[in-house]
């Protein structure tokens, strides 16, 4: 089942493009993750997403939260793939799409790489989840106005 609004996130560790590993469990009671899985770099629709987040990087650091891309790429193409367009946040290799399966990120009949981000709070609850293949620039958008309702509160 798609992890949900209300679900505990779950957890996992991969490997980034710097080499190291990333656990979820390791922003808990630190900083809300935007986690967004996206299907591959260096297309034309995952880099106008990237870049999006990229663009307002300081906004999400500024409402709390770390942003984290997930994709089946290897870690050394998320490397080059941050450093073509300056991608000041972690790139997460998920071989296999482990991790996108767990969180059911799948698109067209479970067949393709899904486009879909989550809002995790602090203590780990998924606040919020935004799934559109094509409205890349909404990931970013409903994805900050979510954090910001988060503080306000």
């Amino acid at each position: 089942m798609p992890v949900k609004v209300g679900d505990t996130a779950p957890d996992f560790s991969l490997p980034a493009q710097n080499g190291e590993t990333v656990n979820l469990r390791d922003f808990r009671g630190k900083s809300a993750v935007v986690l967004y899985f996206y299907p591959k770099d260096d297309t034309p629709g995952c880099t106008a997403e990237s870049c999006a987040f990229r663009d307002r990087y300081e906004v999400f650091k500024n409402a709390g939260a770390e942003v984290i891309g997930v994709s089946g790429d290897s870690n050394q193409s998320h490397q080059q793939f941050a450093a073509k367009y300056n991608l000041p946040f972690i790139l997460l290799s998920d071989k296999g799409d482990k991790v996108r399966k767990e969180y059911g990120a799948t698109a067209a009949f479970g067949l393709l790489p899904g486009r879909v981000t989550y809002v995790i709070d602090q203590q780990g609850i998924v606040q919020y989840v935004f799934d559109s293949m094509f409205n890349f620039q909404g990931h970013v958008d409903e994805a900050l106005k979510k954090l910001q309702q988060l503080q306000a509160v």
